[in-house]
């Protein structure tokens, strides 16, 4: 996304490119051996032992094995039948959620007692929301709030957990999507975990079983979830490809070479809209929907350079004969850094980066990190290596010296990023990284507007909205095609001065004419320019992200957020351009 974050500069936080820390990176444990959050693994095969109960029937003593009740158990069986075990263990752990058993509440009690301080640390992260009390609502399941809050307890989640991801996610959310929310919550703050790890309590046989079996059928859920379609048609819902590679990308061009577009969509004027991929639920439904109904084109720019950026694009670009830009970047985190490859242990065995953001890590943290290895000689334990990957995956962490790493610096990341050297020298420090976090890949977005070369031969008219420090402007000079004239809308002032800079360094012969609000850019100012200079010929930019990003836990409030709800100026704007004859 190449765009300003806010309708004011200087914010002390900014959640807009943290690209959700990866949160599909995170998969759930296999039936062998699985995670209870706060809890020590539970290792189990996921088999019911019999134990005799006091009916004669198998199908009884099998489920009253697993740790059901005998009650429970026949009921189950006189709604479905003996025969249906499938629906019978369903309907078995939909009761388990919504009645908790005196011996399993005090289980649960006891395990929170020990989990008391990853509480505070998930809590800290959300300093906004009321305290929530354990048994407040929950010994009282009567509302469809309560009924999910106790079902999430009843996983091994705690009730504050469980409040805040109802609170985020929308009551009616499915319990898959509120146990994603708390385990991307939980990552987001694998940075505060303390090494060596304690010892937690081991649970009771029946209950490991039952978390075990309930786990399995979310995992199962979810997996069926994440097919072509999903399991209730719901037209609402973007499936992400898998590899994420578009129409085509430069190793394997010829993936798809035509498209039908909707007759309103047909151009000229052209237009590309860009955006995270991971957003909310029908976000991109809505802006599709918005944009004549092209479905968006979704593209990693690992498969342009060494760092991934996972984006959608939605644009009536031709897809034929498009070509990367020369010279072509390094594809890995090696090629990038050659120099660093004799710090690199063999144990990290990254070959690309995370999606770069707008902030770095904390010395802190690197700190932390070198204490935690400087003890070993060799190879740290495996848990040690866990903590410390995750932490250079989390932060796009390099090793500069023996159990040293640090995070990149901002020419690093202009590199990475396809800008010219030096493109944001010159601001703060910390501007840097937050102009760059926000920016397109040069080389991503020049390969698909590179098809612009031919069609465009003596030179191209450019309304960029959104325009952060250029991006879009900067790969159409890279693929040759002459900057005519450019109308540059963005809100930040420094990104305005290094956009107007690298313009004056490069001897543009066009025009440049800077506006700070798409807000205040309307039809009159729109017919005023096209007047001018005969109409635009690209309408580009990427509306802020701040509130679709998964790393945003406190406003992920899609396209109805403060930042994010600027998409239907882009929208507004480019319906006009289409409109407006001159």
């Amino acid at each position: 996304m190449d765009g300003n974050t806010s309708g004011e500069d200087g914010n002390d936080i900014d959640w807009s490119t943290e690209d959700e820390l990866e949160i599909e990176s995170f998969t759930l444990s296999s039936s062998s051996s699985l995670t209870v959050p706060g809890r020590e693994a539970i290792v189990g095969s996921g088999e019911a032992s019999s134990s005799q109960g006091p009916s004669n029937s198998k199908v009884v003593d099998h489920f009253v094995g697993m740790g059901f009740s005998v009650k429970m158990v026949a009921k189950a069986i006189q709604e479905h039948g003996e025969e249906n075990t499938d629906s019978i263990l369903e309907t078995l752990l939909t009761y388990s959620a919504l009645e908790s058993s005196p011996q399993e509440q005090q289980q649960v009690d006891c395990d929170d007692q020990f989990s008391s301080d990853s509480e505070a640390s998930f809590l800290d992260d959300f300093s906004d929301i009321d305290s929530y009390s354990d048994n407040e609502d929950i010994l009282n399941p009567t509302s469809e709030k309560n009924k999910k809050l106790l079902s999430l307890v009843n996983m091994g989640y705690t009730a504050e957990e469980a409040s805040i991801a109802i609170e985020r996610c929308g009551l009616d959310s499915t319990v898959v999507e509120l146990t994603d929310f708390i385990c991307a919550a939980q990552m987001a703050r694998a940075e505060d975990a303390h090494l060596p790890l304690e010892e937690k309590p081991r649970l009771n046989h029946a209950y490991k079983k039952r978390k075990l079996l309930q786990y399995e059928l979310l995992k199962k859920k979810k997996l069926m979830r994440l097919g072509n379609k999903t399991i209730d048609e719901d037209d609402e819902t973007v499936h992400l490809p898998n590899p994420m590679v578009g129409f085509g990308i430069p190793s394997e061009p010829c993936l798809k070479t035509h498209r039908n577009l909707p007759e309103a969509a047909l151009g000229p004027p052209y237009f590309y809209y860009e955006n995270v991929a991971l957003t909310p639920k029908g976000v991109w439904s809505t802006i599709s929907r918005f944009l004549y109904d092209v479905q968006p084109e979704f593209v990693d720019s690992k498969y342009f350079c060494a760092a991934a950026r996972k984006r959608g694009y939605v644009h009536n670009l031709p897809i034929e004969n498009r070509f990367p830009l020369i010279p072509l970047p390094p594809h890995t985190i090696h090629e990038a850094f050659p120099l660093i490859r004799k710090w690199w242990p063999s144990w990290d065995t990254r070959t690309k980066l995370n999606c770069l953001l707008t902030s770095i890590a904390s010395a802190k943290s690197t700190e932390r990190i070198r204490k935690a290895l400087e003890d070993y000689d060799g190879e740290p334990p495996l848990r040690v290596q866990k903590y410390v990957l995750d932490e250079c995956r989390k932060w796009n962490l390099v090793w500069v010296g023996r159990n040293k790493v640090a995070p990149l610096e901002p020419d690093e990341v202009e590199m990475l990023l396809g800008y010219p050297k030096n493109h944001t020298r010159g601001i703060s420090r910390t501007d840097r990284y937050k102009s760059l976090g926000n920016s397109f890949q040069i080389d991503t977005v020049a390969y698909h507007l590179s098809v612009l070369k031919e069609m465009f031969p003596n030179g191209i008219n450019l309304l960029s909205l959104f325009s952060g420090i250029g991006g879009a402007e900067i790969a159409l000079h890279r693929l040759g095609i002459r900057l005519k004239n450019v109308v540059s809308v963005e809100i930040s002032a420094v990104n305005r001065n290094v956009v107007r800079s690298w313009w004056e360094q490069t001897n543009q012969r066009g025009n440049l004419y800077d506006l700070d609000d798409v807000q205040q850019l309307n039809g009159d100012r729109l017919e005023h320019y096209m007047t001018l200079f005969g109409g635009f010929d690209l309408v580009v930019g990427g509306s802020p992200c701040n509130n679709l990003t998964g790393s945003n836990r406190l406003h992920r409030d899609g396209l109805e957020g403060k930042e994010s709800s600027l998409f239907y100026h882009y929208y507004r704007i480019l319906d006009l351009v289409r409109s407006i004859k001159t």
